[in-house]
């Protein structure tokens, strides 16, 4: 019998096959809040580094932010161990189909992953368990467009110009973002220093709001930047003398 090749990396490794039982909602640990904006030459991308589980702080060095490709970067909140593992997926799903067709995946290609993911994954989110959201930052070098685009938890994909969050603390900040960007320059005109003071500040005050959101008075927020020339962390300095700026000291 001929058996067709698999079309994913999703379906080489069966990932769709997999179920994860045992976990209750209330006993599975979760991460908030994410948020990217755009800045004059590409996105910046945050994260707090807390996660939870049910009213327990179970660890303040989360990592919500991974770079999927040099021009693909995911950010998460909600379920923790189940966002980790479809990262990874996607991660390896975005290396397979450049080693088998020698080319990066189309942005459509990327965002079908994601979608396909998400909507693989609605059986445990139905249940209460695995629900989690992701905002994704990406540069298309064929148009040479920053984007950014956010979801929903059946696979749903909302393109978002200026600024996309996710986790219960961007519920607290939304309105904010919205002041900031009608009172002041769009976000993609602004500096690096600028938009990094801003989201650091939109950030501390969604920790102050929401408990499940962790502040970086001790432990700096992960801070990733997306470019023309890939992604990287933000240097170490800048950000620290940014925290200080914004924390008062």
């Amino acid at each position: 019998m001929n058996v067709p090749p698999p079309r994913s990396f999703a379906d080489l490794v069966g990932f769709h096959d997999r179920q994860v039982t045992g976990v209750s909602a209330d006993r599975e640990v979760h991460g908030t809040t994410v948020l990217s904006l755009r800045y004059d030459g590409g996105i910046l991308t945050l994260a707090d580094r807390r996660a939870t589980m049910g009213n327990l702080i179970m660890f303040d060095q989360a990592e919500k932010i991974m770079p999927l490709d040099d021009a693909t970067v995911v950010a998460i909140s909600g379920s923790f161990a189940r966002s980790i593992e479809v990262c990874r997926m996607l991660k390896h799903s975005y290396k397979y189909y450049r080693r088998m067709h020698m080319s990066s995946m189309s942005t459509e290609g990327k965002l079908q992953e994601i979608s396909r993911a998400l909507a693989g994954n609605m059986p445990m989110a139905m249940q209460g368990i695995g629900v989690f959201i992701p905002i994704l930052s990406m540069y298309d070098s064929h148009s040479d467009e920053f984007k950014m685009f956010f979801f929903d938890a059946a696979g749903a994909q909302f393109l978002s110009g200026e600024y996309a969050a996710a986790g219960s603390g961007s519920e607290r900040i939304r309105g904010i973002f919205e002041y900031l960007t009608r009172t002041g320059k769009p976000w993609r005109e602004r500096k690096l220093a600028d938009v990094l003071k801003e989201g650091l500040r939109m950030l501390d005050i969604a920790a102050d709001l929401d408990s499940a959101t962790g502040g970086f008075g001790k432990t700096p927020p992960m801070a990733q930047l997306l470019d023309r020339d890939g992604t990287r962390p933000v240097d170490a300095a800048l950000l620290t003398k940014t925290i200080e700026t914004v924390l008062g000291r």
